[in-house]
């Protein structure tokens, strides 16, 4: 349609339709999250065979932290795509996501999650089923702590932004169904988190460039094979 032959009030209209098209999209952006062979390989090995542990390892800016993201918004929301064949949460869940610094995790796990500040709701979780956002206090600027999350059974889901440098102390304590860690934890962190999920059988999954070599959480999954899967 040729915008130009319509009547003032005629494009008006049909502009402000195309601005609310573009708002929804950027509002429901897990709606149309299509996932790469290496990205939908590792959410498929979170499966409903008992694999709680899975690391999805490659290279800088290749799409780990956004697989990680949107799996995250799956189980905070209950809302799945018709190609998930993984774990489907039919209760209210609570998660973890962490990664090594609060500058870190802000501009990269918190980012891709919730948007930048000032746009929360245009990331891998729908502003719609965003219930409340709170602030961490102190320190970095726009730093979320805790989000509440409406989940399809009706419950609320809750996820709590963490930091490596808070120390394992700080990682004590809690049961939650999932841990997502972008950036290469020290093991004593990762056992940790992981033992956090125990209680209920939950998943832990992680996300990161090798970049300290054949470290044990590396050798966890690669050579020890102790651990799930490693993609």
């Amino acid at each position: 349609m040729d915008i130009n032959a319509l009547s003032e009030a005629e494009a008006r209209e049909m502009l402000e339709l195309m601005e609310l098209e573009a708002k929804m999209v950027a509002e429901n952006k897990l709606a149309d999250y299509k996932p790469y062979k290496k990205q939908m390989e590792f959410h498929r090995a979170g499966g409903d065979d008992g694999t709680r542990e899975r690391l999805l390892m490659a290279g800088n800016q290749l799409g780990k932290t956004v697989a990680g993201s949107f799996e995250a918004a799956m189980h905070l929301t209950g809302i799945y795509p018709d190609w998930w064949d993984g774990v489907r949460f039919r209760d209210a869940t609570s998660g973890w996501a962490a990664s090594i610094t609060a500058q870190g995790t802000r501009d990269t796990v918190q980012r891709l999650l919730l948007g930048p500040p000032g746009n929360w709701g245009t990331g891998a979780i729908p502003k719609a089923q965003l219930i409340d956002i709170k602030r961490a206090s102190g320190g970095v600027p726009d730093c979320v702590d805790t989000i509440t999350v409406k989940h399809t059974s009706g419950g609320v889901s809750r996820l709590t932004f963490k930091t490596y440098d808070q120390g394992r102390e700080r990682w004590q304590g809690e049961t939650l169904n999932f841990v997502w860690m972008d950036e290469e934890p020290p093991m004593a962190l990762y056992t940790e988190a992981l033992t956090r999920t125990n209680a209920t059988g939950g998943l832990a999954w992680l996300t990161f460039t090798p970049l300290l070599g054949m470290s044990d959480v590396v050798r966890r999954f690669s050579i020890e094979k102790q651990a799930g899967t490693h993609i």
